[in-house]
């Protein structure tokens, strides 16, 4: 008999368990509280073993041609102009990676393929879990109850049921910095690179492209929390123009786009901390389970080889929590990898002064020459590819990953 597999959440972590839980043979159920499929998103790539995972689903072509046609970064100063540019080039991952693609359409392509394998509620979403005999009984927000072989919390950083079934467990290590991500209309000087400005106070804008004739807008502000999460859109929407009002660059140009902008996103950047990712039936992934925040540059990689390793540890047979303990034991030295992040390097790279930003702009004039980059761009490389996938297609793998694909 198929063992049943509930996954909470429809984006990247969730679809890839779905396509390769579905590829092995579960019964899965993937609940989605949004009452339809999540479009949109900003820029995130996919690196090392994450292009490995996509390549091996047979999706990693269509990733590609999938891409926002971004072709580098560059630091401006306030009247745009380039201070350093950093060229991504083929077959390389530096601060551009090879695969630049929006949220939402890598999201779409597992969809449109874990579709295929698995069955998809949307507008719905984990009451409770009862997880007391082993098996667990869901409740649903709509009201209906079921019982499952195994549930996966591919949710969120704030995953809501996460928090209810492992009530304390989470320690957030907070980044100080506020983030709001949104599109607003493109623009004549909007170009094929990613555009980053420093003003003064440790703010920072940034305008990258798409291929969908808009540019993804993104403010920075460098401060401890004041859980600035839980405000309301609106009081988000007035501190930020409070704060980059008179910032320069094209800040009136972007802050009248995020007035009209329908995806607003903002959070507080907080890694999640968790001392263990599944309890009884029950799993974590993605960045319920421990996210790294876009610091790391590894969000979406961890995303889609942790759904992997989940997926590839419990097809071998064993029980939950002998895959679940192998799952944990194959990831957890990645994540803690891509977690350990000096709180220094966003402050050397979001300066408090003009001065600061001077010295800044004439460090990367040196970091930007040839030599230099290509170094930076090996240094970025060798942390995603330090990891070595395992390859659940050979039943003879060690559980400790230690055979790359």
């Amino acid at each position: 008999m198929k063992k049943r597999v509930l996954i909470a959440g429809a984006s990247i972590a969730g679809n890839t368990a779905a396509w390769w839980l579905g590829h092995y043979g579960f019964d899965v159920l993937v609940v989605e509280k949004a009452p339809g499929f999540r479009d949109g998103g900003q820029n995130i790539d996919v690196r090392g073993p994450g292009r490995e995972v996509l390549r091996r689903m047979g999706l990693e072509q269509a990733a590609l041609a999938s891409g926002t046609g971004e072709k580098g970064l560059t630091w401006v100063d306030t009247h745009g102009r380039a201070i350093a540019t950093f060229i991504a080039e083929a077959g390389t991952d530096g601060p551009t990676a090879e695969m630049e693609i929006l949220r939402g359409d890598l999201a779409r392509l597992l969809f449109d393929d874990a579709r295929e394998k698995a069955q998809f509620r949307f507008g719905d979403s984990i009451a409770a879990i009862d997880d007391a005999n082993g098996s667990p009984s869901v409740t649903f927000a709509s009201g209906r109850t079921e019982q499952f072989d195994i549930v996966i919390v591919a949710e969120g950083v704030g995953s809501p049921t996460r928090d209810k079934h492992f009530p304390g467990e989470n320690v957030p290590r907070y980044m100080d910095m506020t983030i709001a991500y949104f599109t607003i209309p493109k623009a004549p000087d909007d170009n094929n690179l990613w555009r980053l400005y420093n003003a003064p106070g440790r703010r920072t804008i940034s305008l990258r492209p798409d291929m969908v004739g808009t540019t993804r807008a993104s403010f920075f502000v460098l401060k401890p929390s004041d859980d600035e999460q839980s405000w309301s859109v609106d009081r988000q929407k007035v501190w930020l123009r409070t704060i980059f009002k008179d910032a320069g660059f094209e800040s009136s140009r972007i802050l009248d786009g995020m007035d009209q902008a329908k995806d607003f996103y903002f959070d507080v950047l907080r890694q999640v901390r968790m001392p263990r990712w599944s309890r009884g039936g029950v799993a974590l992934t993605g960045d319920a389970a421990w996210c790294a925040t876009p610091l790391a540059g590894l969000g979406t990689t961890l995303a889609v080889v942790g759904a992997y390793v989940l997926a590839g540890e419990l097809s071998r047979g064993a029980d939950a929590a002998s895959a679940f303990d192998a799952y944990e034991r194959v990831m957890r030295p990645y994540v803690e990898k891509a977690q350990k992040i000096l709180k220094a390097i966003p402050r050397l790279v979001n300066p408090n002064s003009r001065l600061g930003i001077s010295l800044l702009h004439a460090a990367l004039r040196v970091v930007a020459s040839p030599f230099v980059s290509k170094l930076l761009s090996k240094l970025v490389a060798s942390k995603s590819e330090s990891f070595k996938l395992p390859d659940y297609r050979d039943p003879q793998v060690a559980r400790d990953g230690a055979k790359p694909g």
